[in-house]
């Protein structure tokens, strides 16, 4: 009798689709329909690239040194470049060889959990937390434990949580500030004493720091990698994509120890190989060129920042505390639950996200994405009318305070 053979791995067929790409997915879908439908959901710049990355890649396209194979951890000058930016920005001391370029952000999350993880080591995950996150801990064999912190905690983990969730099974800790999708930022205080716990307890911390450029109100970003204790328990995550516009590039990278490094190489090297080119020229004159272009975007955020955030809290139901970094809005809903909207009761945010799809044509993001029902997501990276018409909608739907 021949052995059953199932179409789909298992492995693969029990993670779930991203939550933020399957809204935006909808909302383009219903866009190209003819629906005048405003989306929410992806978190991606409106902005085009700054031109002189543009040409960077115009020129490297033209260039046929590029047109080949080059080592699978990146391009040379620019894992310098990127080993030089993290000594600077991040407070931790970097080498080229200490660098792995990926093929995107995501790549560089999936990378360094394959390269740390073991089946049944279990990751600690601040909630909420972006979504990819316990679907790439799930590939790589290990299980999520979330430590949730609502709107009252500034949706802040503390130390004394954290150590509630530690167990003789526990490998890392994931660290995100300025945080997808909250928008929350720790202070130096915050990170540091989160960095001295996790170097006691001799676990590893994998950092995303892709949002690092997006603060406001003049707080600042401090990585948690510069915490010296952690210099050798610690991997730090970033990219191009949100700080200059690129999201359609895929360049991002991974720094950490060198044996760490190098395990994820080796694993680059027969998943993808390099990164493509170009695309890491055009990376190169992004991190090394002016700044000017991304401190316009940042104001532009900010300006979007008090503006979803005041339009926001005139709706029936809804709490948004004001976020200090990245560009989400992080909506308490929970008093928009249980209450009859043009015919529907919805009873989770995952019901209210679909009612306001259907009813205002506008796309959010639920909580259940995230973590825990009762909150939604909403991007300000997009145009200054769409997001008050968006806004607008939805309080004509759900009424105001």
């Amino acid at each position: 009798m021949p052995l059953p053979h199932y179409r789909v791995s298992s492995r693969i067929g029990s993670i779930a689709e991203s939550a933020t790409m399957k809204v935006d997915a909808k909302a383009k879908a219903l866009k190209a329909a003819g629906e005048d439908v405003i989306g929410f959901g992806a978190g991606e710049p409106d902005f085009p690239t700054p031109e002189h990355i543009v040409e960077a890649a115009v020129v490297a396209a033209k260039d046929p040194k590029n047109h080949k194979y080059t080592p699978a951890a990146g391009l040379p000058e620019l894992r310098e470049a990127i080993a030089e930016k993290t000594t600077r920005d991040s407070g931790y001391a970097a080498e080229a060889s200490q660098v792995l370029v990926t093929n995107g952000g995501k790549h560089a999350v999936y990378a360094s959990l394959a390269a740390l993880v073991d089946p049944g080591d279990q990751v600690i995950v601040p909630s909420p937390y972006w979504t990819t996150y316990p679907e790439a801990i799930k590939l790589a064999g290990g299980s999520t434990v979330e430590v949730f912190a609502g709107p009252e905690q500034g949706y802040k983990v503390t130390v004394e949580q954290l150590q509630e969730a530690v167990t003789e099974r526990t490998k890392a800790l994931m660290f995100v500030s300025p945080s997808n999708p909250t928008g929350a930022v720790y202070s130096p205080e915050e990170t540091q004493a989160i960095g001295r716990w996790a170097a006691e307890q001799g676990i590893w911390v994998i950092t995303d720091e892709i949002y690092e450029k997006l603060t406001y109100d003049d707080v600042p970003f401090t990585s948690i990698a510069s915490v010296p204790e952690l210099a050798d328990q610690v991997v730090i995550l970033s990219g191009v994509a949100k700080t200059y516009a690129m999201t359609g590039w895929r360049v991002g990278w991974m720094v950490g120890p060198t044996d760490v490094i190098k395990a994820a190489t080796t694993l680059q090297t027969h998943l993808t190989s390099n990164v493509a080119n170009v695309c890491q020229r055009a990376a190169l004159a992004a991190i090394t060129g002016p700044e000017e272009p991304v401190q316009q975007m940042r104001e532009a955020f900010d300006r979007r920042r008090s503006m979803i955030v005041e339009k926001l809290n005139r709706i029936a139901g809804f709490e948004t505390p004001v976020p200090q970094g990245a560009f989400y809005a992080y909506v308490d809903a929970r008093g928009a639950l249980n209450r009859e909207i043009d015919g529907s009761t919805p009873t989770s945010t995952a019901e209210l996200a679909e009612l306001i799809l259907e009813k205002a044509k506008v796309a959010v993001v639920p909580g259940e994405a995230f973590g825990p029902s009762g909150y939604l997501r909403l991007s300000y990276a997009l145009g200054d009318e769409d997001l008050a018409e968006g806004i607008g909608r939805i309080e004509r739907l759900l009424g105001s305070k």
